[in-house]
């Protein structure tokens, strides 16, 4: 298993924080960087999903889109219920979830 990359997650997410911002939200200019972020994001982990399928890693079964905006949800949860409980470990404890759940369609 690759290291994973070190994060302070009880700040949270720089991007994700700024969905809480009822202004940034409201405007169509300042809410698009936000959209296109979080496009981008499932966009390349569903990349990722289809590239372990095609390589016979990952369970054909699993729809990469699916599969992606699942993952991102997990990771944005992590970091609001970790910070809810002040305590990081409670993300890494989503992080290792959601890696137990795709192990479970491993090939």
């Amino acid at each position: 298993m690759r290291p994973r990359r070190e994060r302070d997650a009880l700040r949270g997410c720089p991007v994700g924080r700024l969905t809480q911002d009822p202004d940034v939200m409201a405007d169509p200019a300042l809410r698009r960087p936000v959209d296109e972020f979080f496009a981008w994001l499932r966009a390349r982990i569903a990349g990722l999903v289809a590239e372990a399928q095609a390589k016979g890693e990952l369970d054909s079964a699993l729809d990469p889109a699916a599969t992606a905006t699942a993952i991102v949800a997990v990771l944005q949860g992590g970091y609001v219920i970790a910070r809810a409980a002040d305590d990081a470990d409670v993300y890494g404890q989503a992080v290792d979830g959601a890696l137990g759940m795709l192990a479970g369609r491993a090939r």
